[in-house]
């Protein structure tokens, strides 16, 4: 079994940053991409950003979070970032992280999720 666990949530004033971490343990036989969702209170899960594995890396974030944000990988220790910069009200929310886990049974790739990571934003 694979798990994910995030960390690097917080409180922060407009303007300041944050940095998340995700880490995957477990049995892990392959990862695929890696990636960021949020869920602010009344609205429904939304992307924040997503990168590939192996190669060039190849991110790609949601329109509200671009210039702002950059996610970045450990690969070799199944590790996700996501650098949070000039953050905004809007941008409060519980933060999940994601991957794409290679599951041996079915052979194929399922999206696990982490438990969440409050980020608050506010003065």
């Amino acid at each position: 079994q694979v798990q994910l666990v995030e960390s690097g949530g917080g409180s922060v004033q407009p303007g300041g940053s944050l940095r998340l971490s995700c880490a995957a343990s477990g049995s892990i036989f392959s990862i695929n991409d890696m990636g960021w969702y949020r869920q602010a209170p009344g609205k429904q899960r939304e992307l924040v950003a997503a990168i590939t594995n192996g190669g060039v890396p190849n991110p790609k974030y949601a329109d509200s979070v671009k210039g702002r944000f950059t996610i970045s990988r450990d690969t070799p220790k199944n590790t996700v970032y996501l650098q949070m910069n000039s953050l905004k009200p809007e941008d409060t929310a519980v933060y999940y992280c994601t991957a794409d886990n290679f599951d041996v049974e079915t052979a194929r790739y399922l999206k696990i999720w982490g438990q969440g990571t409050l980020v608050t934003v506010s003065s």
